[in-house]
């Protein structure tokens, strides 16, 4: 377990998820169905639950009132606003540093603004270290989205300006009008997205690096800015882009509606190869990944005709049978990369490397829920042992 990634090793405490093999994730008990029955949506009215609500119910463990769910979006809108310098700095970034370092960069200069980090020098309590990380983290979540909207504009919509925040939108709805979207269902897209990917447990790169600096007791902008820097790995983060290059590359040399057979030579072709079938698989699950059935679901109701849609709903039905036949596939289902850049792409935002921005405003949910229990329970710096491989073999002999 050790030499394979410390995969299955229990060794961390999450309070806020949990990753069940076959059921696939629980937010504070919720399967995400469950979720979208019970939270609140947009003005009571919308299609999909609020990323407001189950930021409430990650933190507090309770499912909100709608007032709740609102009172969470007041407070995001009224703390958006963005110091000087960062706004300086995100303008000043050359186009060829790729959007999630800028993301990181800016994250990591927001800690101009902690009141954790001026709690710390100024001797507060450590029994109230989890209050000043709740304001962090309502500031910086607050703040994503403007980041990643001015990162948005200038890398690919020449630099336009970014709309000042609309009080009577909601944290996601304001987030696609500074991108420049006007489409209520890319909106309503968007807080689904947020929503489902939030929080994944605390074994991922993420969650964990997040995890374990800040146990070190820095900052949740300084914590967050070094998960950011794990999910923009092509194992992490990065993997729904590299589903949609070789979902495009398929199309382009075989085409639309071919028959399954044909689709299933060209997926036996690529794993003779030596290559791996991208959005397929899970570290943990071993059931179709419920992240992806909510977006296809989403798909079918709102783009069924889609080719894309319709060439990943055919990859559904083939991929499965034949990582079953080859033999070494634990998990042969689809996870959520699978389907996210179709849904995505549909709405016309094909700039695929800026995909794992928005994973990134989406998983500050997850991580600062789970940082404020982490203060408030106070739990110390992280130090696992380790040791070299011929300690490895006498503990073997010892046992």
């Amino acid at each position: 377990m050790v030499y394979g990634g410390m995969r299955g090793i229990r060794g961390l405490v999450t309070e806020t998820s949990v990753l069940d093999p076959d059921e696939g994730i629980r937010f504070r008990g919720y399967s995400i169905p469950e979720c979208q029955k019970v939270l609140p949506t947009f003005g009571g009215k919308g299609e999909e639950m609020l990323p407001e609500g189950l930021f409430w119910l990650l933190v507090t463990g309770d499912v909100p009132t709608q007032a709740q769910a609102d009172a969470i979006t007041k407070e995001w809108n009224d703390r958006a606003a963005l110091p000087n310098h960062v706004i300086t700095m995100l303008n000043n970034f050359p186009s060829n540093l790729h959007p999630m370092s800028q993301f990181s960069a800016a994250i990591t200069a927001l800690n101009s603004e902690s009141k954790f980090a001026q709690a710390y020098a100024d001797g507060v309590k450590k029994a109230l270290y989890w209050e000043y990380v709740y304001e962090d983290a309502m500031d910086m979540i607050a703040k994503l989205p403007t980041v990643a909207a001015i990162i948005y504009r200038n890398l690919f919509r020449e630099g336009t300006s970014v709309g000042a925040i609309d009080p009577k939108k909601d944290w996601s709805w304001n987030f696609t009008d500074m991108l420049g979207y006007e489409d209520p269902y890319f909106t309503e897209l968007m807080r689904l997205y947020l929503a489902i990917h939030s929080d994944h447990e605390g074994g991922n790169v993420s969650a964990h690096t997040c995890h374990l600096v800040g146990s070190a007791l820095s900052d949740p902008y300084l914590s967050f800015a070094a998960g950011m820097n794990g999910l923009a790995g092509p194992l992490h983060g990065l993997a729904n882009q590299e589903v949609l290059v070789w979902v495009t590359k398929l199309r382009e040399e075989i085409g639309d509606n071919v028959p399954p057979e044909k689709l299933r030579e060209y997926i036996w072709d690529t794993l003779n190869k030596g290559q791996v079938v991208p959005g397929y698989g899970h570290a943990v699950l071993r059931k179709t990944d419920p992240r992806y059935l909510v977006q296809r679901e989403f798909a079918q109701k709102h783009l069924p005709n889609d080719p894309l849609f319709k060439l990943v709903s055919e990859l559904f039905e083939v991929v499965p049978d034949v990582l079953t036949e080859l033999g070494k596939v634990k998990n042969p289902w689809p996870n959520v990369d699978a389907h996210s850049g179709v849904l995505l792409q549909y709405y016309g935002m094909k700039e695929m490397n800026y995909y794992t921005v928005l994973f990134g405003v989406s998983r500050s949910l997850g991580c600062m829920a789970s940082m404020i229990w982490d203060r408030a329970f106070g739990l110390p710096i992280e130090r696992p042992k380790s040791f070299d491989t011929p300690g490895y073999k006498k503990l073997v002999k010892a046992s």
